[in-house]
């Protein structure tokens, strides 16, 4: 399905997508990226009384604001009562690259980035947050159903066959189940 805008309004839809075709196809995790939470509450509550597993994935502490985290405590909380796990990690394609960047520096981590972006945002923060779950050893090497959006909400649902960092270049992104048009 594609989008003809992107944002917050096509959430409910993604979601669906997201979670019918995990259903049909067997599979049984849902990643879904949330900067305050609102999205990965969605989600957790769409997931209620369903076999699907979900893992909501947060900005890194810091990213706007030092030792500030944008994730809403209140909504954190709610997402696990849901049964959901919460993680917040370094963002693979974003912090060390900053970093180089703002001292004038070329950052490879943002080229990478940007050539996912070329798709649309939410394929580069699908990528990105699989790596991150992967990392952390919340999610197995098997297929899963990524999540995300444009700024906010979710627009972009694909399915992924999920590596760590270090193995970057050998994840797949197996198809696109959603994403807009415009972005």
């Amino acid at each position: 399905m594609y989008f003809e805008q992107h944002g917050t309004e096509n959430t409910e839809i993604t979601l669906t997508i997201a979670k019918d075709e995990a259903l049909k196809r067997g599979i049984n995790t849902l990643l879904v990226a949330t900067t305050y939470g609102d999205t990965g509450l969605k989600a957790a509550q769409m997931l209620r009384g369903s076999q699907l597993r979900l893992v909501a994935v947060t900005h890194n502490t810091g990213f706007s604001e030092p030792g500030q985290q944008q994730l809403k405590p209140e909504l954190k909380k709610e997402i696990e009562n849901l049964g959901g796990t919460v993680f917040t990690g370094t963002m693979v394609l974003r912090n060390i690259g900053t970093a180089i960047r703002g001292k004038g520096g070329y950052s490879q981590e943002q080229t990478i980035a940007d050539t996912l972006r070329m798709f649309c945002q939410g394929l580069k923060v699908r990528v990105e947050i699989a790596a991150m779950a992967a990392d952390a050893g919340l999610i197995a090497q098997d297929d899963i159903i990524a999540v995300a959006g444009t700024g906010r909400g979710a627009d972009t649902a694909v399915v992924i066959a999920p590596k760590p960092s270090n193995q970057l270049f050998d994840m797949k992104v197996r198809e696109i189940l959603c994403k807009p048009k415009v972005f």
